[in-house]
């Protein structure tokens, strides 16, 4: 009895050094690895300085959100970059002071004439968010602040923002991030579950 509780102790501790081993590995993972490093340490930022952004950083971020993986290569987007301050105070309208604050807003838009037909046609949403989060991700990556702000598809959001920067009815915006010199160092949230994931199969 007493060799079984050995060899069952020693089992119970061999697991758990494979698991703190496994964890100190994706740290030095993420920590050598710069992708990993800006995706675990981006976190959204709500008040910047009054100092402006760079055009060669505005295109960084559209390159940035260009680069992201679209259906069929279909590319439905379209990004208005707002920099000047009297539209910015008219896309914030009654969403808070933080887009009248920054240096930049990008609205990220989808043009119904680039996307799929059918069904397909809303893919048009996922091919957008996948531009956007390349946008955040790149954002952290050049030392800016930034947070993403729903619009699509609550209708007010919707027609308030196509108003302010005069989008025709093909083009929708998905969202405007909100984009400037960070004034502020949020401590980036821990998000990772284990019990949010399956192996194989649900529950597994």
């Amino acid at each position: 009895m007493k060799k079984l509780m050995i060899v069952c102790l020693l089992a119970i501790t061999a697991v758990l050094n494979a698991s703190a081993q496994s964890i100190i590995e994706a740290d030095i993972n993420r920590e050598v690895n710069p992708v990993l490093n800006s995706i675990m340490t981006r976190t959204s930022v709500r008040k910047y300085t009054d100092e402006p952004i760079s055009k060669g950083d505005i295109e960084a971020l559209l390159r940035a959100g260009m680069a992201a993986p679209t259906a069929v290569n279909k590319q439905p987007w379209h990004f208005v970059a707002v920099t000047d301050k009297a539209k910015l105070k008219e896309l914030a309208g009654n969403r808070g002071r933080m887009i009248e604050q920054c240096a930049l807003a990008i609205v990220v838009c989808g043009d119904m004439n680039k996307a799929l037909s059918g069904k397909g046609q809303a893919y048009w949403i996922q091919d957008c968010s996948a531009a956007t989060e390349n946008i955040l991700l790149a954002a952290h990556a050049l030392g800016l602040g930034a947070v993403w702000t729903g619009v699509y598809p609550m209708d007010d959001r919707v027609a308030a923002v196509s108003k302010a920067v005069k989008l025709p009815e093909t083009i929708v915006p998905l969202c405007v991030i909100v984009i400037g010199h960070p004034a502020e160092s949020p401590t980036p949230k821990n998000k990772w579950k284990p019990e949010n994931v399956s192996y194989n199969e649900f529950g597994k």
